[in-house]
């Protein structure tokens, strides 16, 4: 059997703000944004140098209060995504200079260099610069 993620979706309050916050601030890549009806889009991004064949974040807005009460919690307050860098301190920069919340400081961890970061709705994220 070959079977792989294809998408994860996120929660969000509004399909623009969010691909203001990951394509301007996280430096991520539209992959696509089509018009699905007058509330509903699909919008995908995914880090400008992945491969189209790996997983992508499906932007997905919140469209009952259900999910609108879900938005930066849909992990329960744990680490929710786990984002790969080459360059943990060159990321680290571009997080301090566009104002995203540091959680936790770069350390040096016995897998990598880590530190943790929210992104604009709250979900907290690993960035990793793995051991080679």
């Amino acid at each position: 059997m070959n079977q792989h993620l294809a998408h994860i979706a996120i929660l969000v309050d509004d399909y623009d703000r969010a691909i203001e916050f990951y394509t301007k601030k996280l430096g991520f890549k539209l992959i696509e944004d089509t018009k699905l009806s007058q509330t509903k889009r699909w919008v995908l991004v995914k880090p400008q140098n992945q491969n189209m064949n790996t997983c992508a974040i499906l932007l997905a807005q919140a469209s009952t209060p259900h999910q609108q009460n879900h938005i930066g919690n849909q992990s329960g307050g744990r680490v929710f995504l786990f984002l790969h860098t080459d360059d943990l301190n060159r990321d680290y920069e571009n997080l301090l200079k566009n104002n995203i919340e540091i959680i936790r400081l770069p350390s040096h961890e016995t897998h990598g260099k880590v530190l943790v970061f929210k992104d604009i709705y709250g979900n907290l994220w690993d960035l990793i610069q793995p051991n080679i």
